[in-house]
């Protein structure tokens, strides 16, 4: 081999430089590939997030109305709400004591229970 010429020595060594620059160039792809991976998985997370939020004020929201209409109907069903509407548009009156009369629940007796005061 000549000292001045290309040789074996010279072939490796622009052979060495490509793949030594083709190394530099897929890691830096790869470094770029896994950064984008990890930023679309953050805004992923991100936009999940958000949405659970706002689900969950959403939830608390419906869970405040509903206790609200509850305490509405219980208002709406007391027997201090009904007995005037009864007594002016139905005619109805509250019966004496002594004009009670308790029935036993259907099946007390098949039950073993003891049968409920049926006394007027």
């Amino acid at each position: 081999m000549t000292r001045g010429g290309r040789g074996a020595r010279g072939a490796r060594g622009a052979g060495g430089r490509m793949r030594g620059r083709a190394v530099v160039a897929l890691t830096l792809l790869g470094f770029v590939l896994v950064a984008t991976g990890v930023i679309w998985r953050r805004s992923v997370g991100i936009a999940q997030a958000r949405e659970l939020r706002d689900l969950d004020r959403r939830r608390a929201q419906l869970a405040a109305e509903r206790t609200a209409l509850e305490s509405d109907v219980r208002l709406a069903a007391s027997r201090a709400r009904i007995a005037p509407i009864a007594v002016s548009r139905l005619g109805m009156r509250v019966p004496a004591d002594t004009q009670v009369v308790f029935l036993p629940r259907a099946g007390a007796a098949d039950r073993g229970g003891a049968p409920a005061d049926t006394t007027p």
